[in-house]
């Protein structure tokens, strides 16, 4: 890929032809030379059978067998975690979320945003877009997260107050306050957490801190995203335009 000069000395942005194809599916580079060899690809009407050739993906008009195909560069996913997955792009013991998506959508080459543990459940966004995920996973922007959770033993005001001030986890770290909230207390307690860190396994080590265990978990949202409850376990969909906007333009 490359910026290269037009007309009224502004600039576009190309890309090699193989790589606008195999980005978008239609197979690997040595299945896109085999179509530009047979002539199945036009650009601008005119057959091109160089996979070298650069192409702007976004202004011109690109063909396949006479049907024309739209490029985009990014993609975003919304999926619902099952547990037993890992929120990575590849590992050699076990199957990562990556594993799930379909090959047209693994030609992006996405990755999660943030890490939901190996058991929880819920809402998990995967893209291929760096600067969205670093505005959402950066510790300045203090973006929160909201997460359901079956707690072992009774949660009372006392660990509302706890967590409010922040507690002290294993390792000596003070977190930032989390907001609480009590949804069933008794020999075991449902809850929601919302909190604005991402540290490995915090919601299980916020509530041992005080005495308990987490045997359930599911994050519900993140920033102004939320889990879309038809999704099953392990489902996903790409986000809505007006999905996208919201987490671009989102401010805590």
């Amino acid at each position: 890929m490359e910026w290269a000069p037009a007309h009224m000395n502004k600039w576009r942005y190309t890309m090699r032809i193989d790589k606008v194809l195999s980005n978008l599916g239609y197979g690997s580079r040595k299945d896109v030379k085999k179509l530009l060899k047979d002539g199945a690809v036009k650009v601008n009407n005119e057959i091109v059978k160089d996979a070298k050739h650069h192409v702007d993906p976004e202004n011109d008009s690109i063909t396949l067998n006479g049907e024309e195909i739209h490029y985009r560069e990014f993609i975003y996913l919304m999926m619902n975690k099952p547990p037993g997955v890992i929120s990575a792009t590849e590992d050699n013991l076990d199957e990562t979320v990556i594993d799930l998506l379909e090959i047209e959508d693994q030609v992006f080459e996405p990755f999660p945003v943030g890490r939901l543990d190996k058991d929880t459940e819920g809402l998990l966004l995967i893209t291929n877009d760096g600067r969205l995920s670093h505005k959402l996973l950066s510790p300045k922007k203090h973006v929160p997260k909201t997460y359901f959770a079956v707690i072992e033993g009774e949660v009372t005001e006392d660990d509302i107050e706890a967590f409010k001030e922040g507690v002290t986890l294993d390792d000596g770290y003070e977190t930032k306050p989390g907001d609480l909230v009590i949804l069933k207390s008794g020999l075991t307690s449902d809850i929601e957490l919302t909190i604005t860190e991402g540290k490995f396994h915090q919601v299980k080590r916020m509530f041992e801190a005080v005495g308990k265990r987490v045997i359930y978990l599911k994050r519900l949202s993140m920033g102004p995203l939320k889990l879309d409850e038809t999704l099953e376990l392990g489902e996903y969909r790409e986000l809505t335009d007006e999905e996208v906007e919201m987490l671009q333009t989102y401010e805590v």
